[in-house]
């Protein structure tokens, strides 16, 4: 009688193994290319609010729109007095207590539309990076520096009110884009990656130190738009770095790391690179020993 065909018990495990072997080497690559889908999608919101930014400058005679994020005015109401946020407020955060959440996606979708942004890009996803949260409609912000708000150091008080100053030939924080000297080094929108902050993305003039965290989305890294309309893809260089900002990124777990200072060099040349694109240049002399 002749045998049935068919498969040994070796045969299978073999062909398993095959099949693990396979799955391990292509899921890696799988994961890479869908990273790079998104981070690819994240490129083109930021480059569409980049240019509704611009535009929106132009129509109003020069005058950066109000970086802020709702009606909260951490710097004082002279800062932005008259001035309509970009966008309005998307989380329940209020002062600094901790954790934050999301507001319902209907008051998420109407404090978006109610912005001065939205007129130049009214479409709800362009708000969103496709690696944030599903609930949060916001993911962006402006950074400090663009009309966000004065940190110390980077503003004189005329009569009360604060007025942007320059230093070395650099205006620091910036009302007006004829203020800005170096537009391919000033950044515009950072990929914050939540919506639970209102106001700018905050990175310190004269302290050695991160106020927000670091901004960590796409493979450990940040992506960004500047004054002169590109768009850059920055690697974390320090694990510290990195290290905060997931912490940040999973801000609904832990307390925002507020003042956190850098543990190696390689941390604070990421601190230094942030500052620089946010102020136009450092606030201090960038020692680390």
């Amino acid at each position: 009688m002749k045998r049935a065909g068919g498969f040994t018990l070796i045969e299978l495990l073999v062909g398993v193994a095959i099949i693990a072997i396979l799955m391990a080497v292509t899921l890696p690559t799988l994961h890479r290319a869908r990273e790079h889908g998104k981070r690819a999608v994240c490129f083109g919101n930021l480059r569409q609010l980049q240019l509704g930014w611009a535009v929106y400058a132009d129509d109003n005679e020069g005058k950066i729109i109000n970086g802020d994020a709702g009606d909260f005015k951490y710097w004082g109401p002279l800062a932005n007095e008259n001035e309509l946020p970009w966008v309005g407020r998307c989380t329940t955060w209020v002062g600094l207590t901790y954790p934050a959440t999301h507001l319902p996606k209907r008051t998420q979708e109407a404090e978006i539309k109610r912005g001065a942004l939205w007129p130049y890009i009214r479409e709800l996803k362009t708000y969103h990076c496709p690696m944030g949260s599903r609930e949060e409609l916001l993911n962006y912000a402006i950074s400090i520096g663009m009309n966000g708000g004065p940190e110390t150091g980077t503003c004189v008080h005329v009569n009360g009110r604060p007025v942007p100053r320059q230093e070395d030939g650099v205006w620091l924080w910036l009302k007006r884009l004829d203020q800005i000297g170096r537009p391919g080094e000033r950044t515009v929108f950072v990929d914050e990656g939540w919506a639970t902050t209102v106001g700018p993305y905050v990175v310190h003039f004269t302290s050695k130190t991160w106020w927000d965290g670091p901004p960590v989305q796409h493979s450990d890294g940040a992506t960004l738009t500047f004054a002169d309309g590109h768009t850059e893809y920055w690697k974390w260089k320090g694990m510290d770095t990195i290290k905060i900002g997931r912490q940040a990124r999973d801000v609904k777990k832990v307390s925002l790391p507020h003042d956190f200072i850098p543990e190696t060099e390689d941390g604070y040349q990421d601190l230094w690179r942030m500052q620089r694109a946010a102020w136009g240049k450092l606030g201090y002399i960038p020692v680390t020993r």
